[in-house]
């Protein structure tokens, strides 16, 4: 059983410290000392609560991936490589892998989190919390996706309101939800943050306030890029229940 969820924020390395202090600001989490063999790592961590975000300095163009903490990570690794997923590497600590798609992940161990960090209140009173990480994958490989992915979970699993989407949710209360979207033509696995804003407008603005760049809107979501060159979404959910 998957017990934490983390979003990983992967930005270039030259980047990585622009990034750090974006995320920082627009979760209102304090980062903390590089970490990591080449401090490539910076955990965003929010006043009261256990942190679910991190930053990673990375050698490409970056994206995000999801880290699943579990209380016995072979048995996890096992079960997502009979699934389709390819391991990568493994330490004790730590197995990468990728899903039949090729979307990043990795296994670690459950360090008894449980508190997630609260909802967002910003000045003028819009509500965000970033809870989900969309996942974006070819069209051939949507179905492949959604079933590799729902049974490795095992959360609930079911069609978005629009039908390039696919919503994973788990039972437990987890601060990092999955999204699953098929892309309009092939291209390699990635994936994105989304935020859950109680008032686009108004979030678009603070973001711009704090340095992100606005791309375009869609039918209920505005696509921005951060000072580090990531593409991320402001989405119109309830910050509190994810729908």
């Amino acid at each position: 059983m998957i017990r934490w969820t983390y979003a990983f924020i992967d930005r270039p390395a030259p980047d990585a410290k622009r990034a750090a202090s974006f995320w920082s600001a627009v979760t209102m989490t304090r980062p903390s000392a590089p970490w990591g063999e080449r401090g490539e790592f910076t955990t965003l961590s929010p006043e009261g609560a256990d942190a679910c975000l991190v930053t990673q300095a990375v050698g490409d163009q970056g994206g995000a991936h999801p880290d699943f903490a579990v209380e016995d990570m072979a048995a996890f690794t096992a079960r997502a490589i009979r699934l389709g997923a390819t391991a990568e590497r493994s330490r004790p600590e730590l197995t990468v892998l990728r899903s039949p798609g090729g979307q990043p992940f990795c296994v670690v161990p459950w360090r008894g989190q449980r508190t997630l960090p609260p909802v967002l209140t910003h000045p003028g009173g819009t509500t965000t919390r970033l809870d989900q990480l969309c996942l974006d994958v070819a069209p051939d490989a949507f179905g492949t996706e959604v079933a590799f992915w729902a049974e490795l979970t095992g959360w609930d699993a079911r069609p978005g309101d629009h039908r390039e989407f696919h919503v994973l949710r788990p039972p437990l209360d987890l601060p990092v939800h999955l999204l699953i979207q098929r892309l309009d033509e092939p291209r390699p696995a990635s994936a994105h943050l989304d935020l859950a804003c109680s008032d686009l407008t108004a979030g678009r603005s603070l973001h711009e306030r704090l340095g992100a760049e606005f791309l375009r809107d869609g039918d209920g979501w505005s696509v921005m890029r951060d000072p580090a060159g990531g593409i991320y979404c402001l989405t119109g959910r309830d910050p509190a229940t994810g729908e």
